[in-house]
């Protein structure tokens, strides 16, 4: 004699295993291929600064949210991909920080108030 409940307890684990199977058809990705996929954004944003030829701490600074660790991997696989294939890197359309803000320094005209002080002249009671 079979168990009702048994057969319903199986008929809803295999209903509910189903329906997860169908997670990734709803957009919802797992935490794994969700860490896959910055890895490899850190891997390229990396790559992309070496072949730019700007150095590691640049791209540090100017990707502060990507892993460093993955930048750095892909910064040093692209150096090793450009020594042995003797390329040449690109020089980078956007300027350092450091440059701008010394040009943008340059280029700006303080001008400073010119305050004369009052002088006060207060009779002194004596």
């Amino acid at each position: 004699m079979r168990h009702p409940a048994l057969a319903n307890a199986i008929a809803f684990a295999l209903i509910a295993a189903g329906s997860l199977a169908g997670c990734d058809q709803l957009g919802i990705e797992s935490t794994s291929a969700i860490h896959a996929r910055t890895e490899a954004d850190a891997k390229a944003v990396g790559s992309a600064c070496r072949h730019a030829m700007r150095a590691i701490e640049d791209c540090y600074t100017l990707n502060p949210k990507a892993d460093k660790a993955a930048v750095y991997t892909g910064w040093r696989e692209m150096d090793e991909y450009m020594r042995e294939n003797k390329l040449d890197g690109i020089a980078p359309s956007i300027p350092r920080a450091d440059a701008a803000a010394k040009k943008k320094a340059a280029d700006e005209i303080i001008d400073e108030p010119k305050d004369t002080p009052v002088k006060a002249h207060a009779k002194s009671a004596h």
